[in-house]
């Protein structure tokens, strides 16, 4: 028996239709889009702008279109993985207000908080549970209302995040295709620059955390950004070398989508043309767990079988990491 390797065999995504653009942002805060282009690369984000609606709302539709595109019913999903920083609510799991909402019956499931790096982490955990032969169908997902976290009074921030969600199948193959080796990495000195400083045990909601607003998004934007050129530049080109892979044996990079310069930085140090790097941020901003399955469902037409692909992420705390596969079917 050939040895099992979990591929990744239909993946979908789903971002809500409400736009902010640049020009809406220069009405809030001190900015302009000439300013948020060249530090960023982004143009426009994507809000999910009803207050009823939360990440779970997201995942709904995006999971469904995955299932209706794999020709599978929910009952079918053994396992949901939901990689977010925003649940829905502290508890239960948005996995598990997922797997009602979608009629997952069968699945047992829990959220997995990564801050950016949430769906790579999620991905390789997924993986596993397939490599065990014990589960067939495994949902990895990563999303974000980011919005809902974000402060529009706050310039260094306001500019980078858009909401978003992307999920994959994850399922058992024999061809030697799917997830082949990873990387990843935490550094917990990383909470000081990038976090969300109350809500949590340490710092309860109260009146004080509220009008202070500490329940927002922190970032220290130019410590984040020299942590992340560098650990997204080494993890990608260890895993590389690691695999004995050349810039030519690469047929796609799909990095997490933070900042434009972080990507070129990354795609340089693996030698890799820019035709071979996903990028979206564009029009998407950064949505944290979202980017990356929303690069491979945008993307997903021009994949081929047997493709090589690097995924690459940084996020906050500090975690990072990359993971090679190969791709597992032709769309």
């Amino acid at each position: 028996m050939n040895k099992i390797t979990a591929a990744i065999t239909c993946v979908n995504g789903y971002v809500p239709p409400d736009l902010l653009t640049n020009k809406d942002l220069e009405k809030l805060v001190d900015t302009n889009d000439e300013w948020i282009l060249s530090r960023t690369g982004i143009r426009e984000r994507h809000i999910l702008k009803d207050p009823s609606l939360a990440t779970s709302d997201m995942a709904v539709i995006a999971v469904n279109g995955l299932l209706e595109k794999r020709g599978i019913k929910a009952n079918e999903i053994d396992v949901i993985i939901f990689a977010t920083i925003t649940p829905d609510l502290t508890f239960p799991a948005s996995a598990n207000i997922l797997a009602d909402k979608i009629g997952a019956q069968n699945a047992f499931g829990y959220d997995l908080a990564a801050a950016c790096s949430g769906f790579l982490f999620a991905l390789e955990t997924g993986s596993k549970f397939v490599e065990s032969g014990k589960y067939k169908k495994v949902l990895v997902i990563g999303g974000d209302k980011m919005s809902s976290i974000i402060d529009y009074t706050d310039r260094n921030t306001c500019i980078i995040f858009g909401d978003g969600l992307g999920c994959v199948l994850l399922e058992p193959n024999e061809e030697g295709l799917g997830i082949q080796d990873s990387i990843l990495k935490v550094d917990g000195n990383g909470r000081h620059y990038l976090h969300q400083k109350a809500g949590g045990s340490l710092k309860p909601p109260t009146h004080e955390t509220v009008d202070a607003k500490e329940h927002y998004v922190f970032q220290d934007g130019k410590t984040v950004f020299k942590y992340a050129v560098s650990g997204m530049a080494d993890v990608s080109s260890q895993i590389m070398e690691r695999n004995h892979l050349t810039a030519d044996d690469v047929s796609w990079l799909v990095p997490h989508q933070a900042n434009l310069r972080i990507i070129d930085a990354t795609a340089e140090r693996m030698g890799l043309s820019k035709d071979k790097v996903m990028i979206n941020i564009d029009h998407f901003g950064n949505t944290t767990n979202g980017t990356l399955p929303l690069c491979l469902w945008e993307w997903e037409k021009k994949l081929k079988k047997g493709d090589n692909i690097i995924l690459s992420a940084f996020g906050g705390g500090f975690t990072w990491g990359a993971i090679y596969l190969k791709w597992a079917y032709n769309s």
